[in-house]
């Protein structure tokens, strides 16, 4: 990775954090495979460290938290004894929040999706926050001790459950049971009802699938190890937080939020390593 010139990790970068798989992006640059997944371990590390320092005293004042799917080396039923002893494999859940106003994710937890990640994600997005603020999540029963271990009472939480009707017959496989209708669940402080929404975070989960190839579903682009799939996400955030003009807000989300005052380039993100 050390050979590798500025512009040639510049074209390295800009096509990982556009969707293109490991595989792709060495057709497109003709840089080798492990030297690509060496400068993205090294990368997504550096970039988890400058995020873990910067995202502290946010004035966030509306939170969304949600989780999406994914899996390591196989899907949970293909784990066996064999695999599981060689490394972590089967179903892996990336925990998101993201601030309502300016599109900012603060933090994000790769785990299982348990008590135990949630306890540990509310608790580290709590201690990012400046001040009071409301929070919403869905109907995920584990949510519900992990806000109040993190903030007792001061906060103002609620649940958007969404209703679901009866599984499709056909195509059951892939088609997901059509959502009925929703209930809004008022559990810890004052929480607006206007704001009370889960729409941001959701369509957070659908920047993730588009942005990186190996959230695509059915396909063979999933991560083969998790030391990978952690940095890929980590890279994906700095790159969604700092270098990624939102197209409602017109600067890059870290720019909203008074992390940054300018856009960063690539080059800059590169930077990081040194």
């Amino acid at each position: 990775m050390n050979k590798l010139s500025d512009e040639k990790r510049s074209q390295v970068v800009a096509a990982l954090v556009e969707g293109s798989s490991i595989r792709a992006t060495v057709r497109m640059t003709g840089v080798a495979k492990n030297t690509i997944a060496k400068l993205l371990v090294e990368l997504g590390a550096a970039c988890s460290a400058y995020m873990d320092k910067a995202m502290r005293g946010l004035t966030c004042k509306r939170i969304q938290v949600d989780e999406i799917w994914s899996f390591v080396a196989c899907k949970q039923k293909q784990v066996t004894s064999q695999k599981a002893e060689r490394m972590i494999c089967g179903d892996v859940w990336t925990w998101v929040a993201i601030d309502a106003d300016t599109k900012l994710v603060p933090c994000w937890l790769i785990g299982q999706r348990d008590a135990v990640a949630a306890t540990t994600f509310i608790d580290d997005l709590s201690r990012r926050l400046a001040h009071r603020i409301q929070l919403t999540s869905d109907g995920h029963k584990v949510y519900l001790n992990a806000v109040i271990d993190a903030y007792a009472d001061e906060i103002d939480y609620a649940q958007l459950v969404k209703i679901y009707g009866p599984d499709p017959t056909e195509q059951k496989r892939y088609s997901p049971a059509q959502c009925i209708g929703t209930r809004t669940d008022i559990l810890l402080g004052d929480p607006e009802p206007k704001h009370i929404s889960t729409s941001y975070v959701e369509r957070q989960n659908l920047t993730m699938r588009m942005s990186m190839r190996r959230f695509t579903r059915l396909t063979n682009a999933f991560s083969k190890k998790l030391e990978n799939h952690v940095a890929a996400i980590a890279l994906h955030y700095m790159h969604y937080n700092f270098c990624r003009i939102h197209q409602t807000l017109r600067v890059t989300p870290a720019m909203e939020a008074g992390l940054a005052d300018h856009v960063w380039d690539l080059e800059e993100l590169l930077c990081l390593l040194k």
